[in-house]
């Protein structure tokens, strides 16, 4: 099967320049994945880890610095008309549905005006956002198209904004951790539309999230992410239920767990420190497994015949933890 999205060396340097100098930050290093039809992938860490970068670039909202994207096997770097025509095959959910709105304009206006700027609609624009708004569960659709974000309530603002994604007709739709500003019970009734939705309109999901829990609950594939390079990737099942790389581990045990050992978590908590970008692996410091190898020596990603991934020198080495 052809991959609907493959992204090869993605990386992202930032510059910053004073009268003095000029500064470099490489938020993302060497990422690549591939994203199925239908699939849901969860992109998973810590904050400042990439995650946020990965999903502007894939949407064209900054270049990339390194490597490239591939839509249905086109070159996003070399297609002019394929970043043309991107706003129409990605769309993109943000984290804060209350800043995503104009909060001038009736939502009518909000899921409106875009299908007048990408031609999707000829004509009232009317009929076609009643639709949108029933299909996001935003029913009867007459009662909220004429009211204005203040009226709503957070759970209905980022209902409003998938009507608005929707409205494209895309088939990859990018959640920059689209339930954080909600409550836990709206926050899993929206995890259970944008599901449904995948599987009605035939769409693929990248979920963006600091929640594992989330990440299990909707994904078919995980990536973890630290310090901008990608630690372990595959299967969802698989890697909850036997993590490979230590920062995957930090993470699950991160999750409450009242039968835990408190020796164990402070096994894996206590080591802190900032990562190492030109040497070694960017894990070092909070590693209770790293060794010499780890400070010194660039680690390279190993993959697996299982279809997974990790960025360690326990498993480049031959070991198998």
């Amino acid at each position: 099967m052809k991959s609907l999205l493959q992204v090869s060396g993605l990386g992202k340097t930032f510059t910053s320049r004073s009268m003095l100098k000029k500064k470099e930050f490489q938020a993302v290093r060497n990422i690549h994945f591939g994203l199925e039809p239908g699939e849901v992938l969860a992109i998973v860490g810590e904050s400042g880890s990439g995650k946020s970068t990965i999903a502007r670039m894939l949407t064209n909202l900054i270049p990339a610095t390194d490597g490239d994207i591939y839509y249905n096997g086109e070159s996003l770097k070399r297609n002019r008309r394929l970043r043309q025509t991107l706003p129409t095959f990605v769309q993109m959910i943000f984290q804060d549905p209350f800043a995503a709105l104009n909060p001038h304009h009736t939502i009518g206006y909000i899921v409106g005006r875009p299908l007048q700027v990408q031609r999707q609609v000829k004509g009232d624009t009317r009929p076609r956002v009643l639709e949108l708004l029933n299909k996001v569960g935003l029913t009867p659709a007459e009662d909220f198209i004429d009211k204005y974000p203040y009226q709503l309530s957070g759970g209905q603002k980022q209902r409003v904004v998938i009507a608005k994604v929707l409205g494209l007709n895309p088939k990859v739709i990018i959640a920059d951790e689209p339930t954080s500003m909600l409550d836990v019970s709206i926050g899993v009734d929206i995890m259970n539309l944008l599901l449904d939705l995948k599987d009605k309109e035939n769409l693929s999901l990248i979920l963006i999230t600091h929640n594992l829990g989330s990440a299990r609950y909707m994904a078919d594939r995980i990536m973890v992410m630290y310090a901008g390079q990608m630690m372990e990737y595959g299967p969802t099942e698989e890697l909850i239920q036997h993590p490979r790389h230590p920062y995957t581990k930090l993470l699950l045990h991160s999750s409450p767990d009242p039968w835990r050992e408190t020796e164990e978590q402070e096994k894996m908590l206590d080591r802190q420190g900032e990562p190492v970008p030109d040497a070694g692996c960017s894990f070092y410091h909070r590693c209770p497994s790293a060794s010499g190898v780890c400070r010194t020596t660039r680690v390279e990603a190993v993959s697996t015949e299982d279809g997974r991934s990790v960025l360690c020198h326990l498993y480049g080495q031959g070991g198998d933890q």
